[in-house]
């Protein structure tokens, strides 16, 4: 799971590596700098949605925020809202639909810029517009960078390179989607 990955749990056996480097090598913010998660349920903060996605690059211009919410395909819905990026979007963003708080998951991950990206059921609960936005966005986001992705739906993983079955935590087939 991803949280094996970011080693929120420890292997009971094996090893995870990146790049032949086993992941317990490596200091807990070296390792979560490289790696970028995007999970099923996005936690957003009782803050603005600027502030939510500087979260990902504290240093960021609003300009570079206007580009990755854009990349995202988030930026038309922000701007929509009373205050646009100033929007306080309440504890947990219970304002905003499951599949806008993924797109603004998204455009953290555009800022954070990070080598490796995790989905983990990303698009899971999303109704086939928003799908649709969010296969997209994480089409150009997932350019020059390692991505994994955790999925139960063939549509979300039948453009991957490598496609692997688990059942009980164990590879039961491997292979690639045949067109």
């Amino acid at each position: 799971t991803a949280r094996l990955l970011q080693r929120l749990r420890e292997l009971d056996a094996g090893a995870i590596t990146i790049n032949g480097i086993d992941i317990r090598e490596l200091r807990l913010k070296a390792l979560r700098d490289i790696i970028t998660v995007i999970p099923q349920d996005v936690y957003l903060f009782n803050t603005t949605i600027e502030e939510n996605l500087r979260l990902a690059k504290r240093d960021a211009s609003f300009q570079e925020i206007q580009a990755a919410a854009t990349q995202a395909q988030a930026a038309s819905f922000i701007e929509q809202l009373p205050d646009g990026y100033g929007t306080v979007i309440g504890e947990r963003a219970l304002k905003l639909s499951g599949g806008e708080k993924a797109r603004l998951a998204i455009a953290q991950a555009f800022l954070k810029n990070s080598p490796v990206l995790v989905l983990d059921e990303a698009s899971a609960n999303l109704d086939s517009e928003n799908e649709s936005k969010i296969n997209e966005a994480v089409t150009q986001l997932k350019k020059g960078r390692i991505t994994l992705v955790i999925a139960h739906r063939l549509s979300t993983v039948q453009n991957s390179d490598v496609i692997m079955v688990l059942e009980q935590g164990e590879i039961i087939e491997r292979g690639s989607h045949a067109k």
